[in-house]
């Protein structure tokens, strides 16, 4: 019985979505490639609501239910958590926001998040936007923020890493082969980043050229 009333959720929920018809991008990058900062960026210039997964599950563990528990302690091995527990936070936080553009970050984690997630939403991302950052110089950069994060310790940042380059850089390859990723160097200084950024999110204006024809005057 709970696996039909889990199934006839999952539909309903899944049409909600539908019928709202949000547009997503997709944001990923390492851990310290400032996918965050330039979130920041994108929604005061161009309206979109930002989706932390990460802000999203650490909401739940403070909130001390049996979930957050869960989360806290695959967080703290540096493993990712099931895909239906973010997609469900996903989901709860795109359909209590009156806005229909959407910036999910740090989502999906890995293959199995992606088809997870377009199966259950029945939504595609409008692209995929990566910050491709040397590890050198994220290490660098969470090391000396200091947010008070319980996983920003060398330790569990490698882990971070290492399940980023086995787990998220095979979901990026999939989209590339869509001709959905659009790639910035994000080791360049914020301001760069975000000009690159910009040209993605700024509508291509097409123009029509006019050819003005001049009469020649010999006389």
């Amino acid at each position: 019985m709970g696996s039909v009333v889990e199934a006839a959720n999952k539909e309903a929920s899944g049409s909600s979505l539908s019928q709202k018809k949000p547009k997503v991008v997709f944001v990923l990058g390492g851990p310290g490639s400032g996918k965050g900062t330039q979130c920041a960026n994108i929604v005061e210039h161009f309206g979109y609501t930002h989706l932390s997964a990460g802000d999203l599950l650490r909401a739940e563990i403070k909130s001390g239910s049996e979930n957050g528990t869960m989360i806290q302690n695959m967080i703290k091995e540096g493993k990712i958590v099931p895909s239906e527990v973010t997609i469900k936070l996903l989901e709860k936080a795109i359909l209590e926001n009156e806005n229909d553009k959407f910036l999910i970050d740090g989502f999906p984690r890995n293959e199995e998040n992606r088809a997870a997630f377009e199966s259950v939403t029945g939504i595609t991302p409008e692209f995929v936007l990566f910050f491709d950052c040397p590890q050198e110089e994220m290490e660098k950069r969470l090391l000396g923020r200091n947010q008070g994060r319980e996983d920003d310790n060398i330790e569990t940042i490698r882990k971070r890493f290492k399940v980023f380059l086995e787990s998220s850089l095979p979901v990026i390859e999939y989209y590339n082969s869509k001709e959905k990723v659009r790639k910035i160097d994000a080791a360049k200084p914020v301001g760069e980043v975000f000009e690159a950024v910009k040209a993605l999110f700024t509508p291509v204006v097409d123009t029509v050229k006019q050819v003005i024809i001049i009469p020649l005057n010999f006389n």
